[in-house]
């Protein structure tokens, strides 16, 4: 059998990247002063523009896409005699990934010949980017796919996912974090430290007060967490903020270095929900990191 590899927008890697490796990306929406959006190549994507328009207060949203997107992204590559194995974004956060299952449900009736599979990387951005690119290893290396399929589960859960927003009522508005914490947070200037948890659900292991003492709290935790960092890749997430991208960075290998760290700015839809100036670290660690609190 001959796996083609799927995720979405959410993965956060470069257009360069998934058309290098042969990665179909089902493109998701965000929308800007009530205009949508359908986020299909990175290269396009003004970071600057698009996290400063956020900041002097623009309108800014996203909405769930439908199966049937999903559908028309994956039917051309069954139609081929290709199968798939589509890595997506943590259904805890977003319906993006029960839309892919529908779809993928659809079309095993449809075409019973062929093996669909779908994994549920409990995360976003480049957490899930990581899981998607390892996925790409495993099938050219000619895994069987049901131990892939093991492997990215086990991965999924091994990573840990930690971010610092800037302002609490980004994630409050679109529904991420209750009023009360949000509100209590901006007031106080705090910076909570903020992870994926078992489900895939957004919440707060620690507060720091002040930006320079949240970027360090994440450098603590890849500290107290990180497993032969050296055989890993890490990666970065920034919303405009590259330069604490790159301090973080340096922070890491002077740590404990990794493999290679990549570092992107967040795309649009995740970036919608998190804000400006948030900074996100994403590595693989110690069993207990997503139920230790």
């Amino acid at each position: 059998m001959s796996y083609r590899i799927f995720t979405d927008t959410s993965a956060n890697l470069s257009t360069d990247t998934t058309e290098a490796l042969g990665i179909t990306v089902v493109p998701l929406s965000y929308i800007l002063n009530g205009e949508e959006y359908m986020c299909t190549d990175t290269r396009k994507f003004d970071g600057a523009g698009y996290y400063g328009a956020i900041r002097k207060h623009a309108s800014v949203n996203t909405s769930q896409v439908n199966p049937f997107r999903f559908e028309e992204y994956m039917e051309p590559a069954l139609q081929a005699g290709d199968d798939i194995l589509y890595v997506g974004m943590s259904s805890g956060i977003s319906g993006s990934f029960a839309s892919a299952k529908m779809a993928i449900e659809q079309l095993k009736a449809k075409y019973p010949e062929r093996d669909l599979r779908a994994v549920d990387t409990l995360s976003a951005s480049l957490a899930e980017g990581i899981v998607v690119l390892k996925a790409v290893e495993y099938v050219k290396a000619g895994m069987d796919i049901d131990e892939i399929e093991r492997k990215l589960n086990e991965l999924s859960y091994s990573i840990c996912q930690i971010f610092m927003v800037d302002d609490l009522m980004h994630l409050r508005r679109t529904g991420r974090l209750s009023n009360a914490v949000a509100l209590a947070g901006s007031v106080l200037q705090i910076k909570p430290l903020l992870i994926g948890d078992e489900q895939g659900k957004i919440v707060c292991i620690k507060k720091e007060r002040g930006r320079r003492r949240a970027i360090e709290g994440l450098a603590k935790v890849y500290e107290k967490y990180v497993v032969n960092a050296g055989e890993h890749i890490v990666g970065i997430a920034h919303a405009d903020c590259a330069e604490d991208a790159e301090h973080l960075a340096a922070r890491l290998r002077e740590i404990a270095p990794p493999k290679d760290i990549l570092i992107e700015c967040y795309e649009p839809v995740t970036g919608a929900h998190v804000g400006p100036d948030t900074l996100a670290l994403f590595f693989v660690g110690k069993p207990g990191f997503r139920s230790d609190r």
